[in-house]
């Protein structure tokens, strides 16, 4: 029998006026609380802070569940309307943020706090210093005309955010290729194309999106380059409307930075981070790319040998240069290395693991590792194919709060794989407790007439690291919202979840979630052993791609120039030299299609490479002896997860590994070896 829930599961009913009319009152609702705060007479504590942390909560309690609609509804009005709502969400954040009177009350309640000796819990401590950092990083310290500026730029550059990311969200286009140019690529994926008839034609077309189910076999198994040239050349250009706005983006980003007093929008985006400065992002991505070049020079050689004897044997019309190593030949012969060398298919792997085998298990994992309970649960969804689970703590039955799965893709709905939060958790002013809710968003394969949903290891990794997110905001319990869950530094918050990929590569693990979809064996000792060894096959390559997008994203915010840069050169011309695969015979826009860089990762893609550093520490230190300890999980829950961002990371760390962390254990995975030198 299902337990009692402590907490009404969200309503997914509303209509597209209601959205609207939810987040007018959420507005005219905390609108009310900021007014008040604002003419106090004997500002406090208690009477600044704390009712704003608590409005800060209930506002996004409403419109984070109104705007998440854009994501995922099926139907056009939602979407457009919980766009609208975002505009409406994000143009009063800018209004409330460059509120002086409520800055001024603040700034009265500190000097109360520091005059009365008033004794703040460590979290409160943070509240204070945040909510005024948050008021002089808004401008509020500003003369006037430069604050009334400052309000209308941040408006467009919101605007033109919401734009670029509507765009990336609702992207539906397609391309065509007949059945002899998808040679190579599996029959399963091929049955999954809708397949057009052409008048006057015996060969038939076959249309495929550009989801990642149906465009990565291609890039990775079409064995004619020009069919994987077109299909790149495509893929980066499917976001080309988006062009202009990225490049409006950065102008309103830099002009802000300057208006601010930094020297540039990197410095302004990195302060509250670990890393603390734009300059330091450069030299750590620097760093890192001296140490890998070499490795990744020699992994590039090792894959144009290949590419040299492959394209001798198969020869193609309109096949590119075969000294030359393109971008489109990258996926292909990364793969077909990996196959040779290790005798290792992705596609026999991808057998053994079937949906409806993977996620379950994933969700057994959790609940063994970090000692809790899911539990079906009954409620409204958005769409049919969605899960919906409430979690509970194993050992005292206490409610933790909800999740929902929305993994399979469809048209209009978010194209990647992503943890939305819908709710999050903080105790109420009476005492009781607010329950977090949130959603993983996927794109997994879907079944097909002859296959059950199959999926490749590689998205196994994706999936386990997302629920890592998913308990992050789970198992996070904090007073006030805004230290919620993942709610911590930019530059750690992939770290837990980069850290818990490893269980994705552990022999115990991978027997446990894999069951082959006709035999239902699990993957063979041989197997297993195969897959751990391609691990970091070509892991130069990886990481130098990584680095690439690292440094375009800092080389657009920390350059003040006023020259028109052609991005997108400057995105083909970047990749060249760092990622070292060649653009070919077109420049294609592919910085449209970076959603990073509007989503909130600006001047912060450098942190995926970054947290890194702490992720394999983490593993290393506490977990790789015994990967399903009880102790090491409840370790991980107690000193990482529990505290979210109410303490500073750094902090976490040093008391999950009981010492400073350092960068050992990932140099000693990629390199072969530990290095003395800091990255």
């Amino acid at each position: 029998m299902p337990s009692a829930v402590p907490q009404a599961p969200l309503a997914w009913s509303h209509t597209p006026a209601e959205l609207i009319e939810l987040t007018k009152s959420a507005i005219a609702q905390s609108r009310a609380i900021h007014d008040k705060v604002a003419v106090l007479s004997s500002p406090t504590f208690n009477s600044v802070f704390v009712p704003l942390a608590y409005s800060e909560a209930a506002f996004g309690t409403v419109t984070n569940h109104v705007c998440f609609y854009q994501s995922v509804s099926t139907s056009k009005e939602l979407r457009d309307a919980s766009n609208e709502a975002e505009k409406l969400v994000r143009d009063y954040g800018i209004e409330s943020s460059m509120r002086l009177d409520v800055f001024e009350a603040m700034l009265k309640a500190k000097k109360n706090v520091e005059v009365t000796g008033q004794v703040l819990t460590s979290e409160e401590t943070k509240l204070l210093n945040e909510m005024i950092r948050d008021g002089r990083r808004s401008g509020l310290a500003l003369p006037e005309e430069q604050r009334t500026k400052l309000m209308e730029l941040r408006k467009e550059l919101s605007q033109t955010c919401l734009e670029f990311t509507k765009n990336f969200n609702e992207e539906n286009g397609t391309i065509e290729f007949t059945l002899e140019e998808l040679k190579g690529v599996p029959d399963d994926v091929i049955s999954g194309y809708p397949k057009v008839e052409r008048e006057g034609s015996s060969e038939a077309l076959y249309t495929v999106t550009f989801k990642t189910p149906d465009i990565f076999p291609i890039f990775q198994r079409a064995q004619n380059p020009d069919t994987r040239r077109r299909a790149y050349q495509a893929y980066e250009s499917r976001l080309a409307i988006n062009v202009p706005l990225l490049k409006k983006v950065i102008g309103l980003r830099r002009r802000c930075a300057t208006l601010l007093g930094y020297k540039t929008w990197a410095d302004y985006v990195e302060e509250p981070k670990m890393i603390k400065t734009g300059q330091a992002v450069v030299k750590f991505l620097d760093n890192l790319e001296q140490r890998l070049r070499p490795v990744g020079l020699k992994e590039l050689n090792n894959l144009i040998h290949l590419k040299n004897e492959e394209e001798a044997a198969h020869k193609y019309e309109n096949a590119p240069p075969t000294e030359v190593f393109h971008l489109w030949d990258y996926r292909y012969y990364d793969r077909l290395f990996t196959e040779k060398t290790l005798d290792l298919d992705d596609s026999l792997v991808k057998e053994y693991f079937p949906v409806n085998v993977v996620v379950p298990e994933i969700l057994r994992i959790y609940q063994t590792l970090l000692s809790v309970r899911f539990e079906e649960a009954e409620g409204e969804t958005w769409h049919p194919d969605v899960q919906y689970y409430n979690v509970w703590n194993a050992a005292d039955n206490e409610f933790m709060g909800s999740v929902y799965l929305d993994i399979y893709p469809r048209e209009a709905k978010y194209s990647h794989a992503a943890i939305f939060t819908l709710v999050d958790g903080y105790d109420k002013p009476d005492g009781s407790r607010h329950y977090p809710a949130c959603a993983m968003v996927a794109n997994l394969s879907k079944p097909t007439s002859s296959k059950p949903a199959l999926i490749r290891h590689n998205d196994v990794v994706t999936f386990f690291h997302e629920m890592g997110h998913v308990f992050h905001k789970l198992l996070s319990k904090t007073r006030f919202s805004r230290f919620h869950g993942s709610r911590v530094a930019r530059d750690f918050v992939e770290a837990p979840s980069q850290m818990l990929e490893n269980w994705c590569w552990e022999p115990s693990v991978l027997t446990k979630m894999s069951s082959h979809y006709e035999t239902k064996k699990p993957l063979s000792d041989e197997l297993i052993d195969k897959l751990i060894k391609s691990r970091f096959v070509n892991i130069g390559l990886f990481f130098l791609r990584q680095i690439f997008f690292g440094k375009f994203d800092i080389k657009v915010h920390t350059d003040m120039s006023e020259e028109d840069v052609d991005y997108s050169q400057l995105w083909c011309d970047m990749r060249e030299a760092i990622s070292l695969v060649k653009t070919g015979d077109k420049i294609t826009p592919g910085e449209g299609t970076f959603g990073h860089i509007v989503g909130g990762y600006d001047a912060g893609y450098y942190g995926y490479a970054y947290s890194l550093v702490y992720a394999y520490d983490m593993y290393e230190t506490v977990f790789a002896a015994d990967p399903m300890s009880p102790a090491a999980g409840k370790r991980y829950r107690d000193e990482i997860l529990l505290p979210g961002g109410s303490r500073d990371e750094m902090e976490s760390l040093k008391a999950f590994l009981r010492r400073e962390p350092n960068a050992d254990a990932l140099l000693n995975k990629i390199l072969g070896k530990p290095s003395t030198q800091k990255l």
